[in-house]
């Protein structure tokens, strides 16, 4: 797709910006990535859905790769956002502190956003590494990290046995990432209330078994 005549494909500096209009353009752009991928997406399509001019998205984000790592970025950011950090759980009540954990990953990991997110940077896998490694940063490593980080407390604290704090919680975060959220990416029946609360407190009983004291 032809590029308006601009010498520089970074956002340019400087320039006074409107949060409104950006929340606009990061939504619209979403909705075009998330139903036509990266390669497929028209910035003439998104611009029009947001109000604003073809040029206005370049001069924010400087090309179409460039709002795409925006979308990224914005929503790994909130969707992780809620998942608790380590200083707000209690390392004396660890079984407690890992149900209220895995809901809060469950719940936000079958998130339409998360999934969203995930099945937009999966089309452009080697393509675009910035864009995949933002991804990651933000989300997976983010939260692994946060996790790991309360494990210690735990540890210390006497509470779990954990020799490897960031291995014991990919571990933990990788039994919610099954069948139903393979099912979430594919678009097909996802599991409902029920199924996901039989999973998280098994998840927490088997770490609970071979992690606790």
């Amino acid at each position: 797709m032809a590029r308006p005549p601009v010498s520089d494909s970074k956002p340019q500096r400087g320039r006074p910006r409107d949060p409104e209009r950006g929340r606009r353009i990061l939504e619209a752009a979403q909705k075009h990535f998330n139903e036509h991928g990266l390669e497929r997406a028209s910035v003439d399509a998104i611009a029009a859905d947001a109000g604003v001019s073809k040029m206005t998205v370049y001069s924010n984000f400087g090309s179409k790769e460039g709002l795409f790592h925006a979308v990224v970025r914005d929503k790994t950011v909130a969707v992780m956002a809620g998942v608790a950090g380590a200083g707000e759980l209690d390392p004396n009540q660890p079984e407690q502190a890992l149900l209220a954990i895995g809901a809060r990953f469950l719940e936000l990991s079958r998130g339409e956003d998360a999934l969203g997110a995930l099945r937009s940077v999966y089309g452009v896998a080697g393509a675009q590494p910035e864009v995949c490694q933002g991804l990651y940063k933000e989300g997976p490593e983010r939260v692994n990290g946060e996790l790991a980080a309360y494990l210690r407390l735990a540890h210390a604290a006497g509470t779990l046995k954990v020799r490897n704090p960031l291995q014991a919680a990919d571990l933990f975060l990788s039994m919610f990432m099954g069948s139903g959220h393979i099912r979430g990416l594919l678009k097909l029946k996802m599991p409902d209330s029920r199924e996901n609360k039989a999973l998280l407190h098994e998840a927490v009983r088997v770490f609970m078994a071979a992690f606790g004291t």
